[in-house]
């Protein structure tokens, strides 16, 4: 049996339709839900739904009865992620899972040294607590999602002609998210990928001059990049009312690409695929085309 977390969202979502199309009977599969309500999709394919809440240790321990494989999605609430972390871990372990694959994040640069440590260093004590747990496991360090960049760019930049972050040229080897999902259910439905970290990161990177060049060329409307200091940045955005939580998202990501941390050259994406990613060119095209 294999159990999906995350299965109502965006990338659970993915993950199970592939595993579908590639001959995973839906009774062997399992959603782990919050709410019954919103999987009323994935019961009519027929997948088993299992209530529970990375908050909720006992929760866990009755999802996660029988199940062989598990897809540890890893959680969204940045402040409450490392308890969370631990208790499925934990729950995996004394329910004797088989083996685990986690979605974790790009890292090429110490934990201590990066602008989103907020982040990497809850991924980095996950990974040594899947290590230390005796289960065999597979890291997904996944790549920057290349749906998020019309929110990091703006919605209205075709009206305001202007990209402003302080990302410097500092590029990201962004992956459509779809794609990060596919990967994932190939290596639940294939061998060879125990005990191993994969970075997942794109043939290309970009930075936001080539993406102001991209969406240039393909609206005919001349967009340009700007890159303020981090402080200019956060004030302008606050003059605007922006919340905080945003703010310090957007600034932080854009610092943590300036320093080069969004960046990697590595080809296992492409050879998990089994063909090249889809580009950021690819996908403005279909944004802004």
């Amino acid at each position: 049996m294999i159990l999906i977390t995350g299965a109502t969202g965006e990338y659970g979502k993915v993950v199970i339709n592939n595993l579908v199309e590639k001959g995973v009977n839906t009774n062997e599969i399992i959603a782990l839900v919050r709410d019954l309500k919103k999987a009323s999709d994935l019961k009519e394919k027929g997948i088993e739904l299992r209530v529970g809440n990375y908050n909720d240790y006992d929760s866990l321990l009755t999802a996660f009865y029988g199940v062989d494989k598990l897809l540890f999605v890893s959680g969204s609430e940045v402040e409450n992620r490392e308890q969370q972390h631990r208790n499925v871990v934990n729950a995996a372990k004394e329910s004797n899972i088989d083996y685990v694959v986690y979605t974790s994040f790009l890292q090429n640069i110490p934990v201590q040294d990066s602008a989103i440590s907020f982040l990497q260093a809850s991924h980095m004590k996950t990974e040594n607590w899947i290590k230390e747990s005796g289960i065999s496991y597979t890291i997904l360090r996944n790549s920057t999602y290349m749906d998020m960049i019309p929110m990091f760019i703006g919605e209205s930049v075709l009206q305001t002609g202007i990209i402003s972050l302080p990302a410097g040229e500092g590029k990201s080897s962004s992956v459509l998210r779809e794609e990060l999902a596919e990967a994932a259910a190939n290596i639940l439905t294939s061998s060879g990928h125990k005990n191993k970290v994969y970075s997942l990161a794109n043939n290309e990177s970009l930075s936001y001059s080539d993406i102001a060049k991209e969406i240039s060329n393909i609206t005919g409307q001349e967009i340009s990049y700007h890159s303020p200091a981090p402080d200019e940045f956060t004030n302008q955005l606050k003059k605007y009312n922006v919340p905080d939580e945003y703010i310090h998202l957007l600034t932080a990501f854009s610092l943590a690409q300036a320093k080069g941390e969004l960046e990697l050259k590595d080809l296992t994406l492409e050879k998990i695929l089994g063909r090249k990613p889809y580009t950021v060119k690819e996908f403005l095209v279909s944004i802004y085309g």
